[in-house]
């Protein structure tokens, strides 16, 4: 019970302060949107830069921890793809933003922070390898599914360029990527760049937090209940399930390695979805919902991880 009281809770804590100052206006109607691009083009890659620009290069290419996390997220997008299509009848496109909400976890606003808060700051870059993943990964492969669908754009080299085109200008992938290249060099930081980076990327982990509360404002739950509830069963349950066992039944990782690729896994579904969702005007309500109900019902299923593994705690 301390690791949820002392982790878990706060985390939760700052997101239901982010709502209730959305739900109250305290901010203006304005204020998540600022919010959320000082956050997501400010201070978090100023964390990730820091953040990779200091590891061990060869850390990165983990690659019992890639295989772990990235064959959960492959083999429940897998099984939310052929259930979406027989089941639900949903055609390719929107089968492929429902397998998007069962694996996107929200790796960036609420895992790096709940990563340092649990694990200490040294741990964080599995986070941002997430991070990097589902940006790069996930997104390019769901959005090809839509423009293959819906035969929208300029076909496959629309779809190359569109993709590419979000991906470079996404800081959150740019930022990491240019933290590991500066890693490669061997040099170190100066120290006011250290001073900087400390300063500015220690507002990204409850910025991001609280944002994610004013996100969650005013989002519909009404839509398709059976639909969303699979989705959030798989998203919680199925897919830190599926990397628990690849990372502790199959590979042989070290142990903190493969706790952490199974706390990314169990994180609720990211908020970036809407990128896809809104572009498209698809699922729109579903992915909302997955979002707001999978965050809320993540308070029990994270607290049940890190109680689980609370040895391994950084406190």
């Amino acid at each position: 019970m301390q690791p949820v009281i002392n982790v878990v809770l706060p985390v939760f804590a700052i997101i239901l302060t982010g709502y209730l100052a959305g739900r109250f206006k305290i901010l203006g109607d304005e204020g998540g949107e600022v919010l959320q691009r000082f956050v997501f083009y400010v201070a978090m890659p100023v964390l990730l830069f820091y953040a990779m620009a200091r590891v061990n290069p060869q850390d990165i290419m983990n690659g019992p921890y890639l295989t772990a996390y990235l064959g959960g997220q492959t083999i429940t997008f897998a099984l939310t793809l052929i259930v979406a299509k027989v089941l639900f009848k949903r055609r390719p496109a929107e089968a492929a933003l429902s397998g998007m909400a069962s694996i996107y976890g929200n790796t960036g606003y609420m895992g790096i922070p709940l990563i340092m808060a649990a694990f200490g700051p040294d741990w964080v870059v599995p986070a941002i390898i997430a991070t990097i993943i589902n940006a790069a990964v996930v997104m390019g492969v769901v959005a090809a599914i839509i423009e293959a669908d819906l035969s929208v754009g300029d076909g496959i080299m629309g779809v190359v360029k569109d993709v590419s085109g979000a991906l470079l200008r996404n800081p959150l992938l740019v930022a990491p990527v240019l933290g590991f290249a500066w890693s490669m060099t061997g040099i170190g930081l100066a120290a006011p760049i250290v001073t900087f980076s400390q300063i500015l990327g220690a507002a990204a982990g409850p910025c991001a937090l609280f944002s994610i509360g004013l996100f969650l404002v005013g989002k519909s739950l009404r839509r398709d209940p059976v639909e969303v509830s699979w989705m959030v069963f798989l998203k919680l349950l199925v897919h830190p399930a599926a990397t628990w066992f690849i990372a502790f039944q199959i590979l042989e990782m070290d142990v903190m390695w493969a706790t952490l690729a199974v706390v990314m896994a169990a994180l609720p579904t990211g908020a970036n979805i809407f990128i896809l969702a809104r572009r498209y005007s698809l699922s729109l309500d579903r992915t909302s919902a997955v979002i707001l109900i999978s965050t809320v019902l993540s308070v029990l299923t994270l607290s049940v991880l890190f109680s689980h593994w609370s040895d391994r705690l950084a406190f």
